[in-house]
């Protein structure tokens, strides 16, 4: 996807302990304009201190954030009027309806029209429900609320911590959808998630957080270049034979045995030369009974964030602005 020039938010060197535990080592990331970012981390990385930094909610011990092409400071509170947020765990007045939580959080901040609160219940699917209560809303129709919530004042930013959180399939794919569009209409969308599979759906750029700092950002689909594989399954026999015929194809100590069982082996290459293993297998007269080519988010994730510590402790509490989603 196309950004429309410079960078929606950025940190630099941003730092934050709780007591003896490091929660960021000196976090750097870019995020350019009209794009979604994945920020991803196993838990205990630093992607809910990060999260509560760019909202507001906590001070950094050291470094800068840079939202909308300027430094950001505390005391610069209208700059959050262009960027909406969504916790985790999104909170409202249970004994609210919907629509009157939506008017409720339009009034702290810049007027919002009642035509705006309408529009986006509809948009995220509740204007039917829109006039009962949240008491007796399911956890994923909170979410979708919350997403409305974030969306309130058209902002510029979304900084969205775990959106498909209490989504069903259906609902993700309206989620999926809906920040593609804004994306594609110049909004920047930050996500915080777990969900490797949807992420590696959504995002053009991906951020990978370990022990505090940043261990690979980039676009995503030159992340995935690296990782992309060909695997070849083989006569338990012919697998030496196999090994030398596709690490003359793949280079050096780029094929390994992926199954012992099963005689897989797996080379890494580019996915688009399948055929041509295929083919130099066959004319050394070694016929594949399976032939598969890939690549995956998880497979980076997991090669890059496989010595995380356990989660420290960190303060507790609702992030105020950003709310979330429908089941």
């Amino acid at each position: 996807m196309a950004t429309n020039g410079g960078l929606a938010l950025a940190t630099h060197g941003l730092m934050k302990r709780y007591g003896r535990q490091v929660a960021l080592a000196g976090l750097d990331i870019s995020v350019p304009r009209g794009t979604v970012y994945g920020f991803l981390g196993p838990n205990g990385a630093g992607k809910t201190t990060t999260m509560r930094l760019l909202t507001g909610l906590l001070r950094p011990d050291a470094g800068s954030i840079e939202l909308l092409g300027e430094p950001y400071v505390r005391s610069d509170r209208r700059r959050l009027f262009r960027i909406g947020s969504l916790s985790e765990t999104p909170s409202f007045y249970p004994h609210l309806s919907a629509r009157d939580n939506l008017l409720v959080t339009a009034a702290t901040g810049k007027t919002v029209p009642s035509s705006r609160v309408d529009e986006l219940l509809d948009l995220v699917g509740l204007r039917e429900r829109a006039q009962d209560r949240v008491s007796g809303y399911s956890m994923g129709m909170k979410q979708r609320l919350g997403i409305a919530v974030a969306l309130l004042n058209d902002p510029e930013l979304l900084l969205l911590d775990e959106p498909a959180n209490g989504l069903d399939p259906a609902g993700i794919v309206a989620l999926r959808d809906t920040l593609r569009t804004l994306a594609s209409n110049g909004k920047t969308v930050f996500i915080s998630s777990h969900i490797l599979p949807e992420v590696e759906q959504l995002a053009d750029i991906v951020g990978i957080i370990a022990l505090g700092r940043i261990v690979s950002e980039g676009p995503l689909n030159e992340l995935l270049a690296g990782q992309a594989v060909v695997r070849v399954r083989v006569r338990p026999d012919e697998v030496d034979r196999a090994m030398t015929i596709l690490t003359a194809l793949a280079g050096p100590d780029r094929v390994t045995i992926d199954d012992p069982d099963a005689a897989w082996l797996k080379a890494s290459m580019a996915t688009d030369r399948a055929a041509e293993a295929n083919r130099a297998l066959g004319a050394a007269g070694i016929y594949a009974s399976g032939l598969a080519s890939g690549s995956d988010l998880e497979s980076l994730f997991l090669e890059l964030t496989a010595t995380q510590p356990p989660e420290p402790q960190t303060p507790t509490g609702a992030i105020p602005g950003w709310r979330g989603g429908a089941a």
